[in-house]
């Protein structure tokens, strides 16, 4: 029996670890056409704020990116990014229909020690794909990140700062540091205890989680997690409380309008007040505890809220990730 799809964890400031596949292993970038469309794509997006690039390599037929997230939803973001990018990857190589598989993988990562070996397991695997014959090589190399941070190519969008800091506060001495780090890496083959499946694989699969129920440990998992028991736990935890007030919202107001008659009503002022997109400052405050409510807690998309209340989608956006009003409490 097929088990439904578990929904993303996201949130501003999640650290991510992407994958993305070609469709029945097609491949996905076959030129540097292709690759420089994705990764200009790529910087449009951090240049946004949407995103913030620590690590990435772009393989023929898959691609690893390691990000947090910022303005918005990590699925906004690669919707915008893969939706565009086999747009014009269909029309260059006058070919039609889907390119990548239905779901591209994300795994919320522990920062540490997880931002260090991910940026070095992502950036290894050109090199342990035979693409490139030794670290010399990997450093020339144009199509990860790799070759950034040691200094070969430039990509003013990929961070590069956060990943240096933790081999030095000289940019030289932090590039040989963090190149030794990333050849030390080279033996240990491939990792898959690094895609996912939260403590069950730090712990040494299935075999070992086992054992330890049988002694009475229990640990908490998910293979959407890469992180210690804590941590997961605390992720699994805090979804599950958003996820209930969700549900709590939406079986009491369900849909916009119901929201706002709601609102408007419990505030004192109509319904038209609120969609007017006036910037008196009492409207503009009860305005933000809709979209605070609608965005957050309800899940509706900034573009659909924005039409409702008569302002811009970054309008929108703005205020449902500005800091809660205490009013909101009185709805969840």
């Amino acid at each position: 029996m097929c088990m439904p799809r578990q929904p993303r964890l996201d949130a501003p400031g999640t650290l991510h670890h992407v994958i993305g596949r070609g469709i029945e292993r097609v491949k996905i970038f076959s030129n540097k056409a292709d690759r420089e469309d994705f990764l200009n794509r790529v910087e449009q997006l951090c240049r946004g704020g949407a995103l913030i690039v620590y690590a990435w390599a772009l393989m023929p037929n898959h691609f690893h990116v390691l990000v947090r997230t910022g303005r918005q939803p990590l699925s906004k973001s690669m919707r915008r990014l893969l939706t565009g990018y086999v747009i014009n990857f269909n029309l260059r190589h006058k070919r039609h229909g889907h390119l990548f598989q239905n779901r591209y993988k994300s795994i919320v990562c522990e920062e540490d020690p997880y931002l260090l070996e991910l940026t070095r397991y992502i950036h290894l695997n050109p090199l342990r794909a035979g693409m490139v014959k030794d670290m010399s090589a990997l450093g020339r190399y144009p199509w990860t990140g790799h070759s950034v941070l040691v200094g070969k190519v430039k990509r003013v969008w990929q961070d590069t700062v956060t990943v240096l800091s933790y081999f030095g506060t000289r940019s030289k001495e932090a590039m040989l540091h963090y190149e030794s780090f990333v050849r030390d890496g080279i033996s240990q083959g491939r990792r898959p205890d690094l895609v996912g499946g939260g403590l069950i694989r730090t712990l040494g699969g299935w075999a070992q989680v086992l054992s330890m129920r049988r002694k009475g440990i229990r640990v908490a998992s998910d293979d959407r997690i890469l992180g210690s028991g804590e941590f997961v736990g605390n992720l699994i935890s805090e979804v599950d409380k958003r996820e209930k007030e969700t549900l709590r919202l939406s079986s009491k107001l369900t849909d916009l309008a119901t929201l706002g008659r709601k609102i408007a009503k419990d505030q004192g002022l109509l319904e038209s007040d609120l969609r007017s997109g006036s910037r008196n400052r009492r409207v503009s405050r009860i305005r933000r505890l809709y979209c605070q409510l609608a965005v957050r807690k309800m899940g509706y998309p900034a573009a659909e809220v924005a039409r409702y209340v008569g302002v811009s989608t970054s309008a929108v956006a703005r205020a449902a990730s500005s800091e809660d009003l205490p009013e909101i409490d009185t709805y969840l």
